[in-house]
């Protein structure tokens, strides 16, 4: 259900790496154990050194979208609607999210509506 504070939604994206033909095998976060290692892995190195700093900043991190060739991240609490979100993209998640998935494009959303099966990313 849509809300006022949809208004703020914001989405921003850009394309690294080659663009080579992949296997047609997607991993995302609802499939089947074989493909959760990349996920999973994602997540950790996430966790490890961007979830810390988007915190401390009052924001929430979110892993609403994992393949080899597409992460969309969320980026919830006072990230909501921020202007500096297309920054924290490209000094900040992009350079993490390549050094698991080199290929993948890197899109980041926000707002205080967080997306349906999205998984929150705590810092360790």
């Amino acid at each position: 259900m849509a809300t006022a504070d949809d208004a703020q939604y914001e989405s921003t994206s850009t394309r690294h790496g080659s663009d080579t033909a992949d296997s047609g095998v997607e991993t995302t976060l609802n499939v089947s154990e074989a493909t959760i290692w990349p996920v999973e892995h994602l997540a950790h190195v996430l966790s490890e050194y961007a979830a810390a700093l988007v915190n401390a900043d009052g924001g929430v991190l979110y892993i609403a979208l994992a393949s080899p060739d597409d992460v969309h991240i969320h980026l919830a609490g006072t990230c909501s609607g921020c202007p500096g979100a297309t920054m924290t993209r490209e000094r900040l998640l992009e350079p993490v999210v390549h050094s698991v998935l080199p290929r993948a494009t890197v899109k980041v959303t926000t707002g205080l509506c967080v997306p349906e099966g999205a998984v929150r990313v705590d810092p360790t």
